[in-house]
């Protein structure tokens, strides 16, 4: 049935602030087209580019020059890079802005436009961590070690506006558009002082996003008294309600909410996903938001052993950090499921506990059906192998739409932000995936005492995922 499902689904979404954009549509040709089309609009001129050549005389070229800006986090750069890649690969010139510490992390990135010969360029700024009262090298959410250190975390990347203007007028071909992520509303007054157009990259699908912005428009969050209250969301195409969670934003995935989220904010929405599509073979999928933690030979070899469909792939993304007592109740779940496993483990700086626990049986009693990560994993290289039958993810979008991309089942595990809003649309819209039966928040970068998912609901909900 979830297999069904997701042989009909369609992914994405890309867009302006001046004008908007979202990461949507499924086949390849159509994130081509929807990037084609960005060519020959008029907010996204040519830059006419005079030079010298080796005698001397002046040439004049005719240059798109995309300047691209992400926020600092793994899911928000990962898209980026796949933007990067497909409008060099259509013709223009790109310059991805990053930091130190983020630009280390591209080098497969980096390697890999380097050998297709693809005009994309690092501009690499530093960032003022200890001035905002990060520590030293803090350039990646990921990285920020406190909630309560968010807030300096934006207001150090708001400090990269003057450094990334002074760098902006001295590139040659001159830009001609800003794309930059949500998130950096400063980078509008630098289109404006170089007189170029600047689109927003909403790393969401236009579900979230409509839901977001009804949210946001209504006031709902403000409305509602009883932290056990079901929200509804009016105006929305099909019904929808959520818990009322302060940390719900919203995503995409149908012509009937690009239309509506259109017709709401008076604004133009791209569709230009699913762009993990740009990808072709493993070398590329490999590089992909990081360099692995494991072998990514031996990771495969394991996974060739292993049946078609008969897998599941357990990871709740970057910036998930699961308290020790979660993790255990997650692994003697999949202990209970005799199911082959690979299982991402990111526990922060509750390492030491969860590895003790390991130690101390686990690893020995599944060494023969369960692969653990520790650190960042190759996601897609994974995802698109054939052994794997399902995903138990934190329903981030990136992850939501690489699995479908995939056509791999998916166990929802959402943990806040946008990720409940995307559970809604992969189980109850998509029937693509069942829920584990997560029902409150864990908030990012705060400790959770509690269990929110037991052992018993994970064998339930992985011995489901393949039905």
């Amino acid at each position: 049935m979830l297999q069904m499902a997701l042989n009909k689904a369609r992914i994405g979404s890309f867009s302006p602030e001046e004008y908007p954009c979202s990461n949507f549509e499924h086949p390849l040709a159509s994130t081509q087209a929807a990037l084609d089309f960005a060519f020959k609009l008029q907010f996204v001129p040519m830059t006419t580019f005079a030079g010298q050549v080796a005698d001397g005389s002046t040439t004049t070229t005719m240059v798109t020059h995309f300047v691209l800006v992400p926020m600092m986090a793994q899911g928000h750069i990962i898209p980026m890079t796949d933007l990067a890649r497909l409008l060099a690969e259509s013709g223009a010139q790109v310059s991805l802005v990053t930091t130190p510490v983020n630009a280390a992390r591209m080098d497969g990135f980096v390697a890999a436009v380097e050998e297709a010969g693809l005009p994309v360029q690092l501009l690499e700024l530093p960032f003022p961590a200890a001035e905002y009262g990060l520590p030293d090298g803090c350039e990646n959410m990921d990285m920020v070690p406190s909630k309560d250190l968010f807030k300096n975390f934006v207001e150090a990347c708001g400090a990269l506006r003057e450094p990334l203007a002074a760098c902006l007028r001295q590139q040659r071909p001159p830009p001609s558009c800003v794309i930059s992520d949500v998130m950096h509303w400063w980078t509008g007054d630098i289109a404006r002082e170089l007189g170029i157009p600047r689109l927003t990259f909403n790393g969401f699908c236009t579900f979230a996003s409509l839901a977001r912005y009804i949210m946001y428009r209504d006031n709902i969050l403000e409305k509602a008294t009883d932290e056990e209250e079901i929200i509804s969301f009016p105006g929305f195409p099909t019904p929808l309600e959520l818990p009322n969670a302060p940390e719900v934003c919203v995503f995409q995935l149908e012509t009937l909410y690009i239309e509506s989220m259109e017709r709401m904010t008076g604004k133009k929405v791209w569709t230009v996903g699913p762009m993990c599509l740009c990808h072709k073979d493993r070398s590329t999928m490999a590089a992909r938001g990081n360099k692995a933690s494991m072998d990514e030979a031996q990771c495969l070899q394991w996974l060739d052993s292993k049946e078609p469909a008969s897998v599941i792939f357990v990871s709740f993304g970057s910036l998930v950090s699961t308290e020790p007592q979660q993790l255990l109740e997650l692994g003697m779940g999949l202990e209970a499921s005799k199911t082959p496993f690979i299982w991402v483990i990111k526990a922060g700086n509750k390492s030491a506990e969860v590895e003790e626990w390991l130690a101390q049986g686990f690893e020995e009693r599944v060494k023969d059906r369960g692969m653990i990560i520790r650190g960042w994993a190759p996601q897609m290289l994974i995802l698109w192998h054939q052994a794997i039958g399902g995903f138990m993810t934190h329903c981030g979008w990136n992850s939501t739409i690489e699995s479908i991309c995939a056509s791999v089942p998916m166990v929802t595990w959402p943990h806040f932000a946008e990720q409940f809003v995307n559970e809604k649309l992969v189980v109850d819209l998509l029937k693509t995936g069942v829920e584990v039966g997560v029902e409150g928040v864990t908030q990012w970068a705060s400790e959770q005492k509690e269990v929110m998912v037991t052992r018993n609901a994970v064998l339930t909900a992985v011995s489901h995922a393949d039905e």
